[in-house]
């Protein structure tokens, strides 16, 4: 017991170093705020590709109008590139257009955006490959073998059975059940990516969390039956002057759902990485202040250790996150596509009772 825990308190410790490099990803501006980290440098999204010992630049892409009005796309290497060209100037770290021209549409390849990529290539690629194998009969007609396709069959059976069927009618349940176990696997993967020190969590984006619920936003509604629809904009057994008023409600309900979505998912992921990096920066911010055996003093004593409790409990987030948003997702589908046969006039006394 006592040579897992050292283990753990020396991992830990590693991540903590680790993490430190992070930290000077926007040195120059943090030297002149007198700040010795930079926490929102640190979780937002960069035009580099950072591995443990290297960073590799990203494609800068750009659709541009010129002063004349004439449009033109232009594609980089790097940011770096981009500034060579003579096209563009770095401002805070920010690409500026020189000669009057101006960003339409910046379609730059960024950090979150590759861990979404391989978040989502990740979860088709393992699907596909359990599926060979249960066509070739493994866990078909034998058991199936190792834990990797164990633990597969476990989260599938759990998605298709506890939330899919659960939430959407017995007939149409199981054709959502792809798109479901596919965002539970994407969200989970892109969720734990971040708990890698050098690696950004891409559901910590409010644009990576929006496109997923936008795509939950159109499944449901196309998966919605005449009778949804019915009781969204003519509420049946109701007053006309209870209609009127419900009708806009209803109608904004549309779109609050996927926002709750969207917003639940990205706060969550973006607080749990910012309360690690704000602890672990209380080692560098007191080493600033009071010297190196302060700062060292207070990692051995607090920031490390209260990183691993939350090192755990970001693995616990990041699962039970992926798990409400399919949830939620299921739910939503689920109240789109059932079919409705109560009563036009005791509808509303059938639910309550």
């Amino acid at each position: 017991m006592v040579q897992i825990l050292r283990r753990v308190f020396l991992t830990l410790l590693f991540l903590s170093v680790s993490t430190s490099t992070t930290f000077s990803m926007s040195g120059e501006e943090t030297q002149e705020q007198g700040s010795p980290i930079d926490i929102m440098g640190t979780v937002s999204d960069h035009n580099s590709f950072e591995l443990p010992f290297y960073n590799i630049p990203l494609p800068r892409l750009f659709f541009l109008k010129d002063a004349d009005g004439n449009a033109s796309f232009e594609g980089f290497w790097s940011t770096e590139s981009a500034v060579k060209s003579g096209l563009f100037v770095e401002e805070h770290h920010v690409l500026e257009t020189t000669q009057g021209a101006q960003i339409i549409i910046d379609f730059s390849i960024t950090s979150h955006l590759i861990y979404f990529w391989i978040g989502m290539i990740l979860a088709v690629w393992i699907t596909m490959n359990m599926a060979r194998r249960y066509k070739k009969g493994v866990g078909r007609n034998v058991e199936p073998k190792g834990a990797f396709q164990n633990i597969f069959e476990v989260l599938f059976v759990f998605i298709r059975d506890d939330i899919a069927r659960d939430n959407i009618d017995s007939h149409k349940s199981d054709r959502y059940v792809p798109y479901l176990f596919t965002v539970f696997m994407g969200i989970t993967f892109m969720n734990l990516f971040g708990l890698l020190p050098w690696a950004a969590t891409a559901t910590a984006d409010i644009t990576v969390t929006a496109v997923l619920a936008v795509i939950t936003f159109f499944i449901t509604q196309f998966s919605g039956t005449k009778d949804y629809w019915g009781h969204v904009f003519w509420f049946p057994g109701v007053p006309i002057l209870v209609k009127l008023i419900m009708l806009p409600v209803e109608i904004v309900g549309l779109f609050t759902k996927p926002f709750a979505l969207a917003i639940r998912l990205f706060a969550n992921m973006m607080s749990g990485k910012i309360m690690i990096i704000a602890i672990l920066g209380l080692v560098f911010i007191f080493a600033e202040m009071y010297g190196s055996f302060t700062g060292y003093t207070i990692g051995a004593l607090f920031s490390v250790p209260m990183t691993a409790i939350l090192y755990f409990l970001k693995a616990f987030v990041a699962l039970l996150q992926a798990y409400i948003f399919t949830l939620l997702s299921a739910v939503f589908i689920g109240m789109a596509a059932e079919d409705h046969h109560a009563e036009e006039e005791g509808y509303y006394v059938n639910h309550v009772e």
